[in-house]
């Protein structure tokens, strides 16, 4: 029976991203997707700065910019036209060094994360592989799956399984989680267009159409893409739908049948639900297997990958180290706040985008001297887990800078913990065991450790903050808790 270190049930996104993290650390991965290649139609089209620097991490994005637009926001418009709500999405460098959100095709992506896996000798993919058996033991796991294409059967053994295998995921049932529903269920119509020749009058930004007779969707994809998204009453066939004399008909206002071809028309039921457990020994769930929401946001993918960049270096070491199932605990515990919220947002959104004006989809909307109200992206905070809770700087996101030679500091330290040192501290260098950096080092470190108030931090591979050390006298202390840790 061939072992393996780490198993992924499922090659999307989610368990592409997953690979690629764990490839990076030198660990052997074998991938089962059940379909024979990536689909070729979209799906996704939207991920966001977080998103973008593990892409940075995996090193695909030199390549895959160019594949890429970058989204100048969403509008909500009422069924007068008039706007009653603007969502802008500037074009500014965040924090994490991208772009706050981005427009993209799925398979482009895919594309991109299978050329990267390639380069890896210990990464092993296994297309047409229906599993059908997960057990659990102790010190690692047994998988039997089939290929259903030669119609061969194969055991393995892993010291980890990890399924990313989306809403009906196999792995979930081995756990025997249920998915609680949070509320929001809707049957959509999905229509993806190519333009023949460019349409100037189309927006060039993403419309929320809050409209209670029509609620709708316009998404301005990369290239001639096009998308729209129309919710379905109760008592409309879905065979009359999807007709193209009711696609055609529908899409009046904006294309004549002769401007554009239809690609892919679909009805998808939108759905808002969290998996009770994602964990079971050393059995896992992410993306889809763990998460569903609504695409109002756009949230659905970048969860999935915040998912694998997250469990990613807490699996890898474990596998360098030895196992630890509660140190494992808080990938569910820190993941699970943060994707809820998210959700829970995304509902919010929907209901606004069935009855406008009627729903305050967050805390962050704010209102101009004009009157016009505007809302900012929510970036919800890390859930406990890992360091001091009561510590004010752990969970933040640490931004992405740059060395004084250039370099950025996420390319240097591509998968590893990294402590951030005060020029004062500069001696105790020698006293971690960890990758050490020092203030005068990089660009706007300085600044950030007076904004933190901090002489020190740890960095997590994830690029969150682990802990942060206020004093030169407490750096002793606040090392011998990491080399715990």
């Amino acid at each position: 029976m061939k072992e393996y270190d780490v198993t992924i049930i499922g090659l999307g996104p989610t368990g592409a991203t997953l690979a690629n993290l764990i490839a990076l650390n030198g660990f052997s991965v074998l991938i089962l997707e059940r379909e024979k290649s990536y689909y070729n139609l979209p799906r996704a089209v939207h991920f966001d700065d977080e998103t973008m620097r593990v892409f940075q991490t995996i090193g695909i994005t030199k390549d895959f910019l160019k594949y890429t637009i970058i989204n100048k926001g969403t509008k909500f418009v009422n069924s007068k036209g008039e706007i009653v709500l603007d969502w802008p999405r500037p074009r500014k460098i965040t924090e994490n060094g991208w772009y706050p959100s981005y427009r993209f095709h799925q398979p482009d992506l895919e594309r991109q994360l299978r050329k990267k896996l390639k380069k890896y000798n210990k990464v092993k993919i296994e297309n047409n592989s229906n599993v059908y058996r997960i057990k659990n033991y102790n010190n690692y796991v047994e998988v039997s799956f089939n290929n259903t294409n030669l119609n061969t059967f194969h055991e393995i053994k892993s010291k980890y399984v990890i399924g990313c295998d989306g809403a009906n995921s196999v792995a979930r049932k081995e756990i025997n989680s249920k998915m609680n529903n949070l509320g929001f269920t809707q049957k959509w119509a999905v229509i993806d267009l190519i333009l023949k020749k460019n349409k100037k009058n189309l927006p060039d930004r993403t419309i929320q159409y809050s409209n209670p007779n029509q609620p709708a969707t316009y998404c301005r994809n990369v290239r001639k893409r096009r998308r729209w998204e129309f919710a379905i009453k109760n008592k409309q066939k879905e065979n009359k739908i999807l007709s193209e004399k009711y696609i055609w008909n529908f899409l009046k206002p904006w294309l004549k049948k002769n401007e554009a071809y239809l690609e892919r028309k679909t009805i998808y039921t939108f759905k808002s639900a969290i998996s009770k457990n994602w964990i079971k020994g050393r059995i896992f769930i992410a993306g889809d297997a763990a998460h569903l929401m609504p695409p109002f946001m756009g949230q659905g993918m970048c969860a999935g990958v915040r998912d694998a960049s997250n469990l990613a270096w807490k699996i890898s070491k474990c596998l360098k180290n030895k196992h630890d199932e509660r140190f494992l605990r808080t990938y569910q515990s820190e993941r699970f706040s943060n994707v809820k919220e998210y959700v829970e947002t995304t509902m919010r959104m929907g209901e606004f985008v069935n009855a406008a004006e009627s729903i305050e989809i967050t805390n962050n909307i704010s209102s101009g001297s004009d009157g016009k109200k505007s809302m900012q992206s929510i970036k919800p905070v890390l859930g406990k887990g890992l360091g001091n809770n009561s510590d004010i700087n752990r969970g933040k996101i640490f931004p992405q800078l740059k060395l004084k030679n250039g370099k950025s500091l996420d390319d240097k330290f591509s998968n590893s913990l990294i402590l951030i040192l005060s020029s004062k501290l500069r001696s105790k260098k020698k006293l971690s065991k960890i990758k050490t950096v020092i203030e005068n080092e990089v660009i706007g470190l300085s600044d950030l450790l007076k904004r933190y108030k901090a002489k020190a931090l740890i960095v997590r591979p994830d690029r969150f903050i682990l802990q942060s050390c206020k004093t030169v006298k407490g750096f002793n202390k606040f090392i011998k808790n990491f080399n715990k840790f």
